[in-house]
């Protein structure tokens, strides 16, 4: 799956690189926040609100982010491309900005941690539950003209770490109370 979803073919001008994050949470509980295109800031700190200006958060929606202060830009545009909630694969681009990742393209796929698989017995019935989520984030984004790919790269990376370890700490700070069969029926409050 990582090389389906993570592979890019790249322009001269565009640099792209992959961030794992461990998540102490199990996925439905993780997926339940990624999904959730139009409301991006219940995880990312960079973005101050959001708004969708077309669609209803499914394939093919836009929304607007309005980003905190000391970010590089104010505003971006991004259309949610694939959204996959089976494989848990959520692609967005960005198809309007003041900041300088320009055609910015980003991959989040999510992956039961199969390694922290517990055994559980209920009433004489072996269970088995992962409470892990291994969280894969890759993009692609063209260099800027007064940078370089390694420059690029390190902002962007930094930024996409930022958000994948907000993520986990949502994730793994969430009312425990909450089952993973709740997952499909409630949303997870932002």
């Amino acid at each position: 799956m990582v090389k389906l979803y993570h592979t890019h073919e790249l322009s001269p001008n565009q640099c792209s690189s992959l961030l794992v994050q461990s998540i102490d949470a199990p996925l439905p509980l993780v997926w339940s926040l990624v999904r959730k295109f139009e409301k991006p800031q219940c995880y990312k700190n960079f973005i101050g609100s959001c708004k969708l200006l077309s669609g209803e958060g499914g394939v093919g929606s836009i929304r607007e982010l309005n980003l905190v202060s000391g970010f590089p830009g104010k505003k971006s545009i991004e259309r949610l491309d694939f959204l996959d909630d089976d494989m848990h694969v959520c692609v967005f681009s960005v198809v309007d900005a003041d900041h300088s990742f320009l055609n910015f393209k980003s991959t989040t796929t999510l992956h039961e941690d199969k390694d922290q698989e517990k055994e559980k017995e209920v009433d004489g019935v072996r269970n088995y539950t992962i409470n892990k989520t291994i969280a894969i984030e890759s993009y692609v984004v063209d260099i800027p003209e007064n940078s370089c790919k390694e420059d690029t790269c390190e902002v962007t990376d930094n930024i996409l770490r930022w958000n994948l370890r907000s993520l986990a700490w949502v994730a793994e700070n969430v009312d425990t109370k909450v089952s993973s069969l709740d997952l499909n029926k409630k949303e997870i409050a932002c």
